[in-house]
């Protein structure tokens, strides 16, 4: 009986002769072979990614993990490489846009089961890997605030975190990853400077945004606020975080309901980014300067969010306007 399910389990001739080949072509061009990249699942070159962000202290760490998650969920986190191929990859961006994610969602996902397959095969764990068609994305979100917009949303969310939109909205920095961050150590009152150091945002230069009358009244506003409160309950960082007793755990559900009562539903914080790029652009602050004010590392991305908004259009047709004026009547 031992002999017969011996021999149950030996491959027929053909297919054996067929993988010997295709293993052998494998080996000639380079390619990882043998037991292990047979064995190697999904699950294990996702953790690779993993590892590969937290070796390298990327911010969007959380992001890969969910993204992970949704990959999991598709195929199986048992699944192996080998048989995750274009056509099932095709298959994951449907039902991904039929359970509502968006395109750029979905593109984002699959650069992450990518970048795991590229990982594995660097360690000798996948020998091939699949193509990865991604999804067209119109063209990048086109939200901003104009004043009005801005100063109502503000009126409808909870005082502690007026401060907070108010820096976002000057400065365009990530509200979350880079202002709830600051301390009063990066705040110099005196010489009127919002500071940033090396590694700290996320292309990791250092930035310094020059006070403006607003942005001053803001921060020394929440300066003297912490200086009021006892000394069991101040924190190092800015008043916009002013007490450890007032988490952001909320602050989404806070966020959408102050949009909605101000009448702008869907609006993202990211949208204040945009909006203080537009405001340098229609102030004419030059764009070099902006960029180091705003942390846009080249000029590419800075024009994605210098949106030519109407407002712009006709402000241009005004100077146009005086121009022509001025060519006909010349001086003299």
């Amino acid at each position: 009986m031992g002999g017969v399910t011996a021999r149950m389990r030996i491959r027929p001739r053909g297919d054996a002769t067929k993988l010997l080949k295709l293993r052998l072509g494998q080996a000639g061009i380079g390619m990882p072979v043998g037991p292990q990249v047979e064995r190697t699942t999904l699950g294990e070159i996702l953790k690779m990614v993993e590892v590969d962000y937290a070796a390298n202290g990327c911010k969007s760490l959380a992001r890969v993990k969910h993204a992970a998650t949704h990959l999991k969920e598709f195929f199986d986190a048992c699944t192996k490489t080998r048989v995750i191929t274009s056509d099932r990859i095709s298959a994951y961006q449907a039902e991904r846009l039929e359970q509502g994610a968006k395109p750029a969602t979905v593109n984002y996902e699959l650069a992450v089961l990518r970048r795991a397959f590229r990982l594995g095969g660097r360690a000798g764990k996948v020998a091939a890997r699949p193509e990865f068609q991604m999804l067209h994305v119109e063209n990048t979100r086109k939200g901003f605030f104009e004043p009005e917009q801005y100063r109502a949303v503000v009126k409808h969310l909870p005082e502690h975190l007026r401060p907070l939109a108010a820096i976002a909205y000057i400065t365009g920095w990530r509200a979350m990853s880079e202002l709830l961050s600051r301390q009063w150590r990066h705040v110099d009152l005196a010489k009127g400077w919002l500071r940033l150091d090396p590694g700290e945002s996320k292309n990791g230069d250092g930035r310094e945004f020059p006070f403006t009358p607003d942005m001053r009244s803001v921060l020394e506003t929440q300066r003297e606020t912490v200086r009021t409160m006892s000394a069991s309950r101040r924190a190092s960082s800015l008043g916009i975080r002013p007490t450890r007793w007032q988490p952001y755990q909320g602050f989404s559900l806070a966020w959408r309901t102050a949009c909605r009562d101000a009448g702008v539903p869907g609006r993202l914080v990211h949208d204040f980014r945009r909006t203080a790029v537009r405001n340098l652009e229609r102030a004419g602050v030059p764009r070099s300067a902006a960029m180091r004010m705003t942390g846009h590392k080249t000029e590419a991305v800075y024009r994605r969010y210098a949106i030519t908004d109407s407002a712009m259009l006709q402000e241009a047709a005004v100077k146009l306007a005086a121009f022509h004026v001025a060519d006909s009547n010349p001086p003299g």
